[in-house]
């Protein structure tokens, strides 16, 4: 059911609508090295593979799960004698910053073309040098909309399916369920369609599968990462019945702890933060504790643990800020460093005034002194939120007796 053609591809009409860029690109039958980005099962590799075929340029694909130095090698000898290839690496993000240098050259030089796809963000996953040399596409989850074109086509065409005399009642749960993913709705459908015994499609038949599936828990399937995102949520949401649920299902299904106690460690300091910075600590301790604990007994401190957290108040503005402050830098770029804030180690920096005015806060009262620390461009730009909880008040009110003026607390 792969479609092969742009008029046979579904969702990404931001990208490959008629009249945008991607579109255009294809129309013309050119290809500048890619890095398309998104969620699993929305179409990454399907439309690499109808890219080559638009711009009939040799393709070869790899996985950076089972490909190394040794096979990428071997893709650019192919380009330097047959001339430009379409080279596709799908998890690009699992090649270590090794392999994928071994890359920069031969995208430089034009010998191959590459599409790398990922579903975790470039920015982070993929070397600065190999980044500035691609463009980046976000593609998102598919709409019900979309999805339910995927499935009548399916119904229609398929080999299989369109042997089968498939009624199709109802289509929420099943939409729904598959999350944007068509490879998870195309999985789900052809489950459906084999355990129909009247061959009607409907909720009922849907959750049924759903309710048996999640039941098993696949410890390295979607439910792996549906009951982990329940059981988050769970805590953010202040509900340690349901935290201990959702724990409880993983614990059951031979979860690794150590793979719990980290996932309560970000969410300590992603959610609770300095509402209660304790709760990062006993996060902290729980993950020490239960490497050097096995299963029964790290289940009463994995338990305690989640209990603390989901109790704990919330804030998340230490997230928000980090956020908003790497926005901000991606926005203004490398503003210079205020001189007064630069360090001055050489007699040469001394002279060309590195340092100069700044003031050591230790000899003012307080330990305070009002001075300028952000760039000349975005002075006053307040990054940090503090929340609505009573600590963060309190800080609130801390950072307002000092830089009220400043940054408006």
């Amino acid at each position: 059911m792969r479609p092969q053609t742009l008029q046979t591809y579904r969702g990404q009409a931001h990208l490959i609508g008629e009249g945008q860029l991607l579109w255009k690109l294809i129309e013309e039958r050119k290809c500048p090295s890619l890095i398309l980005w998104g969620p699993p099962g929305v179409g990454k590799t399907t439309l690499a593979k109808i890219i080559a075929k638009a711009v009939k340029a040799p393709f070869i694909q790899l996985s950076a799960i089972n490909s190394g130095v040794k096979d990428l090698r071997a893709a650019i000898q192919m380009g330097r004698k047959g001339g430009n290839i379409l080279l596709f690496i799908d998890e690009i993000h699992r090649f270590n910053k090794a392999q994928q240098d071994s890359l920069l050259g031969a995208v430089e030089e034009g010998i191959i073309t590459l599409i790398g796809a990922t579903t975790e963000n470039p920015s982070f996953e993929v070397i600065s040098a190999l980044l500035s040399r691609c463009q980046v596409y976000v593609l998102k989850s598919l709409t019900q909309a979309e999805l339910l074109k995927v499935v009548k086509t399916a119904l229609a065409e398929d080999v299989v399916l369109k042997e089968q005399d498939i009624e199709l009642k109802e289509t929420n749960a099943l939409l729904n369920y598959s999350g944007g993913d068509v490879r998870k709705l195309l999985n789900l459908l052809e489950l459906a369609v084999e355990l129909s015994k009247d061959g009607i499609l409907d909720n009922a038949l849907i959750e049924q599968i759903m309710e048996y599936n999640v039941a098993r828990y696949d410890k390295s399937g979607e439910q792996h990462y549906d009951i982990i995102s329940a059981f988050i949520k769970s805590v953010r949401g202040s509900d340690p019945n349901a935290a201990l649920y959702w724990m409880a299902r993983m614990i059951e299904g031979g979860e690794d702890p150590k793979f719990i106690a980290r996932r309560m460690l970000i969410l300590a300091s992603e959610d609770i933060g300095n509402a209660n910075p304790n709760a990062l600590l006993l996060a902290n301790a729980c993950f020490e504790a239960v490497t050097k604990i096995g299963y029964p007994e790290c289940r009463i401190i994995l338990s305690q643990t989640a209990i603390y957290l989901a109790t704990a108040p919330k804030s998340n503005a230490s997230y928000l800020a980090i956020d908003k402050a790497l926005a901000l830098v991606r926005k203004t770029g490398d503003l210079p460093v205020p001189l007064h804030l630069r360090n001055a180690s050489t007699e040469l920096m001394k002279e060309l005034e590195y340092g100069k005015g700044y003031e050591y806060t230790h000899d003012h009262q307080g330990s305070f002194k009002a001075q300028e620390y952000l760039p000349d461009g975005i002075k006053n730009t307040c990054l940090y939120e503090p929340g609505e909880n009573k600590r963060e008040q309190q800080t609130k009110e801390w950072l307002k007796h000092w830089w009220k003026d400043k940054y408006g607390y």
